[in-house]
């Protein structure tokens, strides 16, 4: 694994056509490649337009499974030849289940696991509780060619268990593909600042650098609405600090570069992870703060 490593966002519109929107990224991530990039993060579910804004049977087509999705297919053959490391999010059919997924993909075009969507948002605009299931992966991290990742997906971003779980797992960067703008129900709702200050604060919180990539332009619903996606990815250091921020209109392309190395050994030195206390966090394990979940309760 590399020490010294740069990592890229990528930030796209995208359209109605399943094979443009695969050229448009593929164009992205190779300028990411040709800028030195080693990891290269593009947005959630970018095949295709964000269908959750409608509950729409006919959108359950677009599901397949990790080895028949085509993106995963290109992305293999893109990180094997330009020795990068690709997470590629996608919509999953696993028997009658279906997951919002993202495909580990390394620098050999190996494909090293896949992470299912743990938190699964239902609200105006962002209905994905109709199409997919509640990921039953847990959080995962894996050891790529040049840093060990860990990736959630969007809404998983709104979660510190998730981060922290990954950086307990040894995750030395954290990764969030993301597809969040406007809110149907009020227009003068703007969530942007608070989205991007909570994965700040992931950042900080375990001294490690972070990757958000969000989608970007206006997508049309089936019923007259529409979502204004507002961009505003960004690459965090492991203060929470801002490397590189793309605008809320228009594709971008970030790098950042960052020192693993020396990140890890300031985290170290910090004492967060050494000062930790799990034996009072029982608590986390229960949905009201007194009775702990089922699945985790003591045997009597």
């Amino acid at each position: 694994m590399a020490s010294d490593i740069v990592l890229a966002a990528i930030q796209m519109s995208c359209g109605p056509d399943r094979a443009a929107n695969l050229d448009h990224a593929e164009t992205l991530v190779r300028q990411a490649a040709a800028a030195g990039a080693r990891i290269i993060l593009p947005p959630e579910l970018f095949e295709t337009r964000y269908f959750c804004q409608d509950q729409i049977a006919d959108h359950f087509r677009l599901a397949t499974t990790a080895d028949a999705n085509p993106a995963v297919a290109r992305f293999r053959k893109i990180a094997a030849e330009c020795g990068i490391v690709v997470p590629v999010s996608f919509f999953e059919r696993a028997g009658q289940s279906f997951f919002n997924s993202i495909a580990i993909v390394d620098a050999d075009g190996a494909v090293l696991g896949v992470y299912r969507k743990s938190h699964i948002p239902d609200g105006p605009g962002y209905t994905e509780k109709f199409y997919f299931s509640p990921g039953d992966t847990g959080f995962k991290v894996w050891n790529t060619a040049y840093a060990r990742i860990g990736v959630g997906i969007c809404w998983d971003q709104w979660f510190p268990e998730a981060a922290r779980a990954m950086a307990l797992m040894g995750a030395e960067i954290l990764l969030y593909p993301t597809a969040i703008g406007s809110e149907p129900q009020d227009a003068a709702l703007d969530s942007r600042d608070h989205w991007q200050r909570v994965m700040q604060g992931h950042a900080g919180a375990n001294l490690m650098p972070l990757i958000a990539a969000n989608r970007t332009g206006i997508e049309p619903g089936a019923h007259g609405t529409s979502i204004s996606f507002y961009g505003s990815s960004f690459i965090a250091d492991q203060f929470g600090g801002k490397l590189a921020e793309a605008g809320r209109d228009g594709d971008a392309v970030l790098t950042a570069r960052v020192d693993l190395g020396g990140i890890a050994a300031a985290r170290a030195s910090w004492g967060v992870f050494r000062d930790r206390r799990p034996e009072l966090y029982d608590v986390l394990g229960s949905y009201d703060g007194v009775h702990r979940h089922a699945a985790k309760a003591e045997p009597r």
